[in-house]
């Protein structure tokens, strides 16, 4: 595969980069994804930041690569977070759920790239006003916090290419190699892997979360809490207490008081399939197996080629 914007902009093999996802990307996943030539996140939305800086260690001894590490703009130790990151050599932050202005030139000045996840037009179009090097657009499939708007990546990602100058990373229901060249097809110059590599040994999430996805089945996962955060989850028993509370026009207090605290970590970290949160994608209904991080970059390349191929002699 030639290279491409994206992968000159971070040095990476190949377009392929795993999303920074809470309570499953820690630093085996990262280094591993890394490793195999794409681009490995650790995602420092479930870490403290001592966990984060520890992490942060082992990745750079695990992988002479290049790494990320994704962060949600509304962390409430951001500047820790920000410190650790500068000071222990990181060269690529993506961020996300904030504004992209906030921290951008400061990363950059500490020779950081910078690389924010939007899910609409409008945000893309910010992202760029405030000087990040590249965007991730993420459509309406993605699993965990999404898009309000609901639109899908098939329709986001030439929307956004249209108007964007900077290079841009498609996000939400990809995890084969068709799905990738599609996204491509529409503009995007890399792809961004999130619940396909929730279902890999390297995945810091628990096994009984794993085996649940690899379960899963179409139409089992459903956007929902959008009048707090819009989250897509699997559909579990904590799922059905919500949609049995949107039944009575819950106010905003009461679901903050339904969901309380940690329930992510109890769901996808502890293994708790009843009372957990258990946040993954649509495209999970096509997740079959667990297996290791390098062989699904490797089948997702090959898919890509061979797909390729097809378009080629039509």
């Amino acid at each position: 595969m030639s290279q491409n914007k994206i992968t000159t902009l971070f040095g990476i093999e190949y377009p392929i980069i795993q999303a920074g996802m809470v309570w499953a990307s820690g630093w085996k996943l990262a280094s591993a994804v890394s490793n195999a030539g794409g681009l490995g996140i650790i995602g420092a939305g479930s870490m403290y930041p001592e966990v984060l800086k520890k992490h942060i260690e082992k990745c750079k001894n695990a992988t002479n690569k290049p790494f990320a590490v994704n962060v949600p703009l509304l962390y409430p130790d951001i500047d820790k977070i920000m410190e650790i990151i500068i000071a222990e050599g990181v060269r690529i932050v993506f961020t996300s759920a904030g504004n992209p202005k906030t921290w951008t030139k400061h990363l950059q000045e500490h020779g950081i790239k910078v690389v924010h996840v939007v899910s609409s037009v409008k945000f893309a179009l910010k992202s760029q006003e405030a000087g990040v090097d590249a965007v991730v657009a993420e459509g309406f499939e993605a699993g965990g916090h999404n898009g309000r708007d609901e639109t899908t990546t098939f329709t986001l990602i030439p929307m956004v290419k249209e108007q964007l100058n900077i290079p841009l990373i498609a996000a939400g229901g990809i995890a084969t190699g068709r799905g990738m060249l599609a996204a491509m097809v529409l503009g995007a110059d890399a792809v961004q892997v999130g619940s396909r590599f929730v279902a890999t040994p390297e995945a810091s999430s628990h096994q009984n979360f794993k085996e649940m996805v690899v379960k899963a089945k179409e139409g089992d996962t459903q956007l929902t809490l959008k009048e707090l955060a819009p989250v897509r989850l699997l559909k579990n028993k904590f799922f059905e207490n919500i949609q049995e509370l949107y039944t009575k026009n819950p106010s905003k207090e009461q679901l903050i008081e339904l969901l309380g605290r940690a329930r992510a970590k109890k769901g996808m970290f502890e293994g708790d399939l009843e009372e957990g949160e258990l946040e993954i994608g649509q495209i999970s209904g096509l997740i079959h197996e667990i297996k290791p991080a390098a062989k699904i970059v490797e089948e997702i390349l090959q898919e890509f080629e061979e797909a390729k191929q097809e378009v080629i002699n039509y």
